[in-house]
């Protein structure tokens, strides 16, 4: 076989530019259209963080207000995406409920074919707006609630509690969910970003590219570790646990979720905007114990293998603490990340080539059914010379 370097994973491969966020080495920050992304979630709401990624500037007061207002506009769920969650079981994955509604949300949209950036961007906001009900309906139907309708009083995090729990939230629990939804919009050529990249560079629709964008965030490794670090939180009980837990885990090899990052190597840069934002909730909520064995695992799993915490080690607790199933955490995770999928899909179509890389085989070599003999028309393909360039 011909010696061929395989990069695994794509690790360390850049395949092409983008001006939509980075990592900068030298500060180690993420960078959202060049802004620091915790100067971003310190001061501004998440509309005035969508509105920067689409359009790459952060928006004056009067685009803003615009902004919020068609926002506001467009968040009830129509009947039929109501009738397609319906349809689902119960025990369905939230991330399977919300994948089939935008899904749905496409199918039935009179411009899903037309991928003009007026029409990319339009469809944008469409889903920036009906997302967070997608969410908050599934939550309430599986626990047997009735939906509550949106309120167009509300900021975009505020009416994404109100729908999903019936009351206005306290100002600290607004802003701590405010700074999670920043700090998770957008990550460069992360898993669920190129692949939506991919399937954009065939001149799919963008409804297309974000479904398949929610299918590669649901895995473990990548959007459904928010969830993997509750469900060890629950497993493990107390900080009285962390240390005979953690011995046992490492010694059976067990992947703790939550720590390490493929592009960060002095951690996560967001993990310290969103402790302080998970801080503020467990005085709030009076979580100390929470807040005790988050600590200690934080500080045993450090000392002991030298990796960081990423986003999703705060961010699942501080979505337990507001309230949110475990289940849920993951498309709260897609709510913040359509901006960022969005912004990736319209930069790529507008400099598009079709994302098609190459493999090295390694099965059988070339074999032949027994008996069988090629037509002419095959022989002469095979005989042809190869295409030039």
């Amino acid at each position: 076989m011909t010696d061929i370097e395989i990069k695994k994973g794509l690790a360390g491969v850049t395949v092409d530019y983008t001006a939509v966020s980075k990592v900068n080495p030298e500060t180690n920050s993420l960078l959202y259209r060049g802004y620091p992304v915790q100067e971003l979630a310190a001061t501004q709401p998440f509309e005035a963080v969508a509105y920067l990624l689409w359009h790459g500037e952060l928006p004056d007061a009067a685009q803003l207000a615009e902004f919020e207002a068609s926002e506001r506009a467009q968040r009830s769920l129509d009947d039929n995406v109501k009738q397609a969650i319906d349809l689902l079981p119960l025990d369905a994955h939230p991330m399977d409920v919300v994948r089939s509604a935008v899904s749905v949300l496409g199918a039935a949209a009179a411009d899903v074919s037309d991928n003009s950036p007026a029409a990319d961007l339009t469809k944008a906001k469409l889903l920036f707006a009906k997302i967070p009900a997608m969410v908050a309906y599934d939550q309430r139907r599986r626990r047997g609630q009735d939906a509550i309708p949106p309120r167009a009083d509300l900021d975009y995090s505020r009416n994404f509690l109100w729908m999903s729990f019936g009351e206005e939230p306290d100002e600290v629990v607004a802003q701590a969910f405010n700074v999670s939804m920043i700090l998770y919009a957008e990550h460069s050529f992360n898993a669920s970003t190129f692949t939506a990249r991919v399937i954009t560079s065939t001149k799919a629709d963008l409804y297309s590219a974000v479904v398949g964008a929610i299918g590669a965030l649901k895995g473990a490794l990548h959007g459904g570790a928010n969830e993997a670090v509750m469900h060890i939180f629950d497993e493990i009980g107390s900080a009285s646990n962390v240390v005979p837990w953690l011995d046992d885990a490492l010694a059976n090899k067990k992947k703790i979720m939550g720590f390490g990052h493929r592009v960060y190597k002095k951690g996560d840069s967001r993990v310290p905007t969103m402790k302080t934002a998970l801080d503020t909730l467990i005085e709030h909520y009076d979580a100390a114990d929470l807040g005790s064995l988050y600590d200690v695992l934080e500080s045993e799993f450090v000392s002991r293998k030298g990796i960081y915490p990423n986003l999703d080690y705060p961010s699942g607790p501080a979505y337990h603490l507001i309230g949110f199933d475990t289940l849920t955490f993951t498309p709260l995770f897609v709510a913040a990340r359509v901006t960022g999928w969005t912004a990736h899909i319209m930069e790529q179509t507008a400099s598009n080539a079709l994302i098609r890389p190459l493999s090295a085989y390694n099965g059988p070599d070339e074999r032949h059914i027994e008996g069988y003999e090629p037509t002419e028309a095959e022989q002469a393909v095979a005989e042809r010379p190869a295409e030039a360039g």
